[in-house]
């Protein structure tokens, strides 16, 4: 029996979430997105996508108020994708798949999260052992970790070399 194309006929949660985000792409774009990295461009040269299938996703997690759409620049016209409250809320999520794929045996980890307010690393969720409770995304610190290249080829990878917050806009570009 041939796999459906999506999970209708399922009455759950976990289905109803995999139809926005179960694509193979779209939680590698929402990480990107926690973070700062906002233009289509950035994402291309990132991910290493093809066009339409960035486009494809940008544009199904807009609809499902995953990602807003801002205009950053009328002439010629060019838009920012932006996490909403919603797509937030997806950080836990990629927190806890992080933690699990860094027990993959022969990994090390790309890369840390602190809470910035005390240098605390981050539990399996997001949680601060030393303040007790889940961390803000503008708290949460982002630093090379180990198994990161140290010298990448693509700007956007460059920019995330250094230590930085969450949501942090990337710039690539001179301003």
């Amino acid at each position: 029996m041939a796999l459906g194309k999506d999970y209708a006929t399922q009455e759950c949660s976990i289905a109803r979430a995999l139809e926005i985000v179960g694509e193979r792409w779209t939680l590698l774009v929402v990480r990107d997105a926690l973070y700062g990295v906002r233009r289509y461009n950035d994402f291309l040269v990132h991910l290493g996508i093809p066009r339409a299938v960035l486009a494809a996703r940008l544009q199904a997690l807009t609809a499902a108020g995953v990602l807003e759409k801002r205009r950053y620049q009328e002439s010629p016209p060019r838009d920012e994708y932006v996490l909403t409250e919603h797509g937030r809320g997806l950080w836990s999520v990629l927190r806890s798949l992080g933690a699990w794929g860094r027990t993959i045996p022969g990994t090390l980890p790309p890369r840390e999260f602190r809470h910035a307010l005390c240098g605390t690393p981050l539990g399996v969720v997001g949680e601060c052992a030393t303040c007790g409770g889940l961390v803000p995304l503008e708290e949460v610190e982002m630093l090379p970790g180990a198994g990161l290249d140290p010298d990448p080829a693509d700007p956007v990878s460059r920019a995330l070399l250094e230590p930085r917050r969450l949501l942090q806009p990337v710039v690539t570009e001179p301003v």
